[in-house]
């Protein structure tokens, strides 16, 4: 009998967490399957449609575009260089961490005890990763308007936070230091355009590698697009 109440606790508990979140994203789910994905890590569930790592996958590219649009509008003179720099801002994993805690997504994930949530980086990662996920549970849910108003209220609300804050050059500076490698250089690949609408091309080199060259219409803005290049081909967390 005892097992029983506690089991029924349990389940209630778990359905009041539920419309306490949805309350807090003003989004009631038709298909409560969507949301339970979207909080449950892989440790617990291995197969794809039951983890929420498909819906990461789609949130990330559901949060791409409805930046990129607002971008365009924010920004009408704005070169490709410019929209680009300032969207990886606005989709880099600490920022869209920064907004997971701030909904609180923690509160309702469900992981395996062998997972060390103490360990900030991996802590910082899930916040990312369930904000994702909790965008592509709600465009499979109830399609791309849901999904603008929350990135609207969350991620574009606070963007100056995430622009004021980025700096790829020095990361990518303290990655190599971080792993004893050899600092970067940046390279003026090209120069093109007329003197009123220069375009640069820079390629970063650590040792003999070299890796995907950033473009923007002054030299500043391309190099921070290279850094951030760089620190993805290099697997970095940033």
């Amino acid at each position: 009998m005892k097992l029983f109440v506690k089991l029924k606790q349990y389940f209630l508990d778990k359905s009041e967490s539920v419309s306490i979140l949805e309350k807090k994203i003003n989004y009631i789910f038709h298909n409560k399957d969507f949301l339970d994905q979207a909080f449950t890590h892989r440790s617990l569930n291995t197969e794809p449609r039951k983890n929420y790592e498909r819906l990461e996958f789609l949130g990330d590219a559901v949060i791409d575009i409805i930046i990129s649009r607002e971008l365009m509008r924010d920004f009408p003179e704005g070169d490709e260089g410019l929209l680009t720099q300032r969207r990886a801002a606005l989709v880099q994993k600490p920022y869209l961490a920064s907004i997971g805690h701030l909904l609180d997504l923690m509160d309702y994930l469900k992981i395996d005890r062998s997972v060390n949530l103490e360990i900030e980086k991996i802590a910082e990662k899930q916040q990312a990763n369930l904000f994702e996920a909790l965008i592509g549970a709600i465009y499979l849910d109830g399609g791309i308007e849901p999904c603008r108003r929350l990135i609207l209220e969350t991620v574009w609300t606070y963007r100056q936070e995430a622009w004021k804050s980025t700096n790829y050059k020095g990361k990518l500076i303290e990655f190599c230091h971080s792993k004893n490698i050899a600092n970067p250089l940046f390279l003026v690949k090209d120069i093109s355009g007329p003197d009123h609408q220069r375009t640069f091309e820079i390629q970063v080199k650590i040792g003999k590698e070299k890796y995907s060259s950033g473009t923007g219409t002054n030299k500043k803005t391309a190099e921070q697009i290279a850094a951030k290049l760089a620190l993805e081909e290099l697997g970095a967390s940033f």
